[in-house]
């Protein structure tokens, strides 16, 4: 189990656009793991993306499982060079992101999304979902080209929450 530590904004590595990938090698299973071993050590990570463990590849993990709240998910995915073909529907969302730990911020996304990606195994696959698990790959996917949540912000003024701090 590789656990990696979580890139924090200002890390300017968080900004960069990732590379696609063309082959399935022992350097990208060893990311994967790494991505899924790194969700799965933290109870509230329902995404995570390669560049916030420092790795400039197209990939990330998802879990909306993880979300009580959530009740219509396809449970953890890994996918490869995924890519947004089709939307409809916006919604506005709370967000938070491990690489932006003290803040949350309303952003507007699609309500419904196509996906196409490879999967762990590099075959070709593509998945339709909405609300939550929307939300959650078009933010991911964001994280890909160097995008963070709070780029998306509707105002920054009104929509930016600096969280709690609990003892």
């Amino acid at each position: 189990m590789a656990v990696r530590d979580i890139l924090v904004y200002p890390d300017e590595r968080l900004k960069e656009f990732s590379k696609k990938v063309t082959e399935l090698t022992d350097e990208i299973r060893k990311v994967i793991r790494d991505l899924t071993d790194t969700m799965d050590a933290t109870s509230h990570s329902v995404g995570i993306a390669a560049p916030q463990i420092g790795d400039l590849h197209r990939i990330v993990a998802i879990d909306a499982s993880k979300n009580k709240k959530c009740s219509y998910n396809h449970g953890k995915l890994v996918l490869i060079n995924p890519e947004v073909v089709k939307w409809e529907g916006i919604m506005q969302f709370r967000e938070g992101c491990m690489s932006v730990p003290d803040y949350t911020g309303n952003v507007n996304r699609a309500r419904k999304v196509m996906v196409q990606y490879q999967d762990e195994n590099f075959e070709d696959k593509v998945i339709e979902t909405e609300d939550f698990e929307a939300v959650l790959l078009q933010h991911e996917i964001d994280h890909l080209d160097g995008i963070l949540f709070v780029d998306r912000i509707i105002s920054k003024r009104t929509d930016l929450f600096r969280r709690k701090k609990y003892k």
